[in-house]
Order: structure tokens, then C-alpha cells, then sequence
């Protein structure tokens, strides 16, 4: 920000922060008015980022947006090389929920947010569905045909997943996306995990490849 010179400053800035920087909910829905309370150094980098780009808009009078993206999936950005070495996933009744939001739409939500009035705000991008990562490989697996992961309890997944995998499932949280939907007036291409998965394998079968 400070390789921005005065003269040339931009009308809106708009970050792509995460939701983890709302930390462990433990399920519980979070929205735009939850304190933060990330758990893991990648959140707290990511909110320490948000606010130090929310004081340099508010000196420099720019506007802000904040989008806490939950995760990012699409054509080229699925599990399929983890899922064809075999990668185990957490048994789903163990599984934690999570949100995710396809590429197409957060392309989008992006789009609106750079076109929107006001002055600094944050939004939550998420589809309107939440579920969880052992779903989500799941239904994955099952699009490209490829055979189910085999499924673990926790003691297993403690000694047999990476830590960064861990972190992920270690944290609970539904995301509320009725700001985004409201003030951006978004109406989703991709609301649900199986109209995304889907459109991913039917319209791109190629490019849905890692």
C-alpha cells in the first residue's frame, strides 16, 4: 500500500481475506458482525492484513471492502490427485461443518463488490449451503467416478492427515451469506456443493482435472 503513490490513489480497494479469521465456532453460524478470533497464524496474518488495509482506506478516504471467502473450489481447483493417492477423510458424522463458495461465483460477488457504494465494509462469500470437507471429498470422488476415500475416526486422522489438514478440520463454523446477498443484490449461479460439483464435471470435464 505504500508503493501507492498519493496522486493515484484508487476509488476501491477490495481484499479476498478467509473466514478463518473467525476462528472455532464449534458449528455455530458466524456473520459479518462476529468478532474475529482466528486460531491458526495463517488467520491472524489474513486479519492483521484486513485492518491494516482498513487504516490506510480510512487515512487516505477509499473505500474498503473486506471478502471473508470461505473455501474456493471450481474447475482445476478440486482434491483429485488426494483422492486418487488415497487420501483418507474423516469419518462424516465426525466431520465439522464448513462453507464453500465455487470460483464462478466469487468471481462475481468480486464483480459487485467493485461496483458497489459505500465506504469500508465486509462481507461474507460463501454459498448458502454448509457442509463438510469429508462431504465434500466425497461427492467429489463420486462425480469423477473415482472410488470413495476410506473413512477414519479422529485417532486415525490425528497420526494419518497433515497438520495443515488437521488445522482446517480442527475448526467449526456456518457462515451467514444474507449481507452479501442483500446489499450486492448476488443471486448465486452455484447456491448448493451439488449444482457447483456438477456444473464443474458438465460443462468443463477436462479442465475439472488437477
Amino acid at each position: 500500500m505504500a508503493a501507492i503513490p498519493a496522486d493515484a490513489l484508487p476509488e476501491r480497494v477490495i481484499y479476498i481475506s478467509t473466514s478463518g479469521v473467525y476462528g472455532d465456532h464449534q458449528g455455530s453460524r458466524v456473520d459479518e458482525q462476529t468478532p474475529p478470533r482466528p486460531g491458526t497464524e495463517r488467520a491472524r496474518r489474513r486479519l492483521a492484513a484486513e485492518q491494516s488495509l482498513q487504516g490506510w482506506a480510512r487515512q487516505h478516504r477509499v473505500d474498503c471492502v473486506i471478502l471473508r471467502v470461505g473455501g474456493i473450489y471450481g474447475p482445476g481447483r478440486l482434491p483429485l490427485q488426494r483422492l486418487r493417492q488415497g487420501m483418507p477423510v474423516l469419518r462424516p458424522d465426525l466431520a465439522p461443518p464448513t462453507n464453500r463458495i465455487h470460483a464462478d461465483d466469487l468471481a462475481q460477488v468480486c464483480q459487485a463488490a467493485a461496483r458497489a457504494g459505500g465506504q469500508c465494509t465486509i462481507y461474507n462469500v460463501c454459498d448458502s449451503e454448509a457442509s463438510t470437507m469429508s462431504e465434500y471429498f466425497l461427492a467429489v470422488a463420486e462425480q469423477a467416478g473415482l472410488p470413495p476415500p476410506r473413512q477414519i475416526d479422529w485417532q486415525q486422522a490425528e497420526s494419518e492427515l497433515s497438520p495443515a489438514m488437521l488445522s482446517f478440520l480442527h475448526e467449526s463454523r456456518r457462515m451467514d451469506n444474507g449481507k452479501l446477498l442483500r446489499e450486492l443484490d448476488i443471486r448465486l449461479d452455484y447456491p448448493t456443493l451439488a449444482e457447483g460439483l456438477a456444473a464443474c464435471f458438465a460443462h468443463n470435464p477436462h479442465d475439472a482435472a488437477d
